[in-house]
């Protein structure tokens, strides 16, 4: 019997999108989405559906264990499934994070930056975050671009991604500074 992601945690909404948890009925667009060789560049590369598969039972596992995680992402026009966004905390990360991935063919429709702002909003309002962070290859320019959008800086310090033997930047703003650019 499938769980209901409704009761993992929230649903939010922007906007554009609809944002809540990620449930097993997510698999064939989220295989679809890890599938992508340049969609995936930057987060470990290509996944075949067995491993497609784990990870999302990982990403909706994050919510039971952490209370929070992954957000799919749909448009509210079309309740197309067009990628996944949210706080999570994974074994071996520097601290909590705000990621995001959006399907290849919505890049540059700003849902990336729409969802991440309005999942920092109740990251530090409803979780109590006092800073949050993203880790971004430095090569991944789009992911750069979302972070400056959302008012996030290279802060300077690197982190390996724990089990991809990648060395990323870190960048981040903390909750003083997210409240203060918002007004």
């Amino acid at each position: 019997m499938a769980l209901d992601s409704m009761r993992l945690g929230p649903r939010l909404e922007t906007e554009r999108l609809i944002l809540r948890p990620l449930a097993d009925s997510d698999f064939e667009p989220y295989a679809a989405m890890m599938s992508d060789e340049e969609n995936t560049r930057y987060i470990g590369g290509p996944q075949v559906e067995a491993i497609a598969w784990r990870g999302l039972m990982t990403l909706i596992g994050h919510w039971m264990v952490r209370g929070y995680g992954f957000f799919a992402l749909e448009e509210k026009a079309t309740r197309r499934w067009v990628g996944r966004v949210g706080p999570w905390y994974p074994h071996g990360w520097p601290q909590p994070e705000i990621g995001w991935t959006v399907v290849r063919d919505c890049w540059g429709k700003g849902y990336a930056s729409e969802a991440a702002a309005c999942t920092m909003d109740w990251a530090f309002d409803h979780l109590g975050w006092t800073e949050a962070i993203h880790l971004i290859h430095p090569d991944n320019h789009g992911s750069i671009g979302v972070a400056k959008k959302l008012g996030s800086y290279n802060t300077g310090r690197k982190a390996e991604v724990a089990g991809f033997g990648m060395i990323v930047d870190v960048w981040g703003q903390t909750r003083e500074e997210w409240r203060g650019r918002r007004g």
